[in-house]
């Protein structure tokens, strides 16, 4: 069932908030073991991935439906999500960073599968006459 942009919008930010806190809640945790460090960075990448459809959101509802996600407002996305995880741990950071680039990627390829148009290429005219 999918929302308005408006609700998403709210739903993303309220997501955002809750794996910040949380990150910074369980910290401690997060930085026993080697696991729970690549974890941390994976939940600064779904953490990005949530702070990313928020911004997209408020743009659709502000500026329209068709207005677009661009690069300043990814990185500003990155960066936000990045600084969140070094607060945990410095190898968090980098993983959020490769988690987060391969999040995007992912995100901008489901994003095409579903909004690009194809246009049918006009087929060839074929002339009787030869030289």
């Amino acid at each position: 069932m999918a929302v308005n942009s408006a609700t998403s919008f709210i739903i993303s930010s309220i997501l955002t908030l809750l794996i910040f806190s949380g990150m910074q809640m369980y910290k401690p945790i997060l930085i026993r073991s080697p696991i729970t460090i690549i974890f941390g960075g994976y939940l600064g990448s779904v953490m990005f991935m949530f702070f990313v459809t928020a911004i997209g959101n408020l743009e659709a509802t502000m500026f329209g439906k068709n207005f677009q996600l661009k690069l300043p407002e990814i990185v500003l996305s990155m960066i936000i999500s990045l600084i969140a995880s070094g607060m945990v741990h410095r190898i968090c950071f980098t993983t959020c960073l490769i988690f987060s680039l391969i999040t995007i990627y992912y995100m901008n390829k489901l994003s095409q599968k579903t909004y690009t148009t194809t246009i049918p290429v006009p087929a060839p005219v074929k002339s009787r006459r030869h030289k």
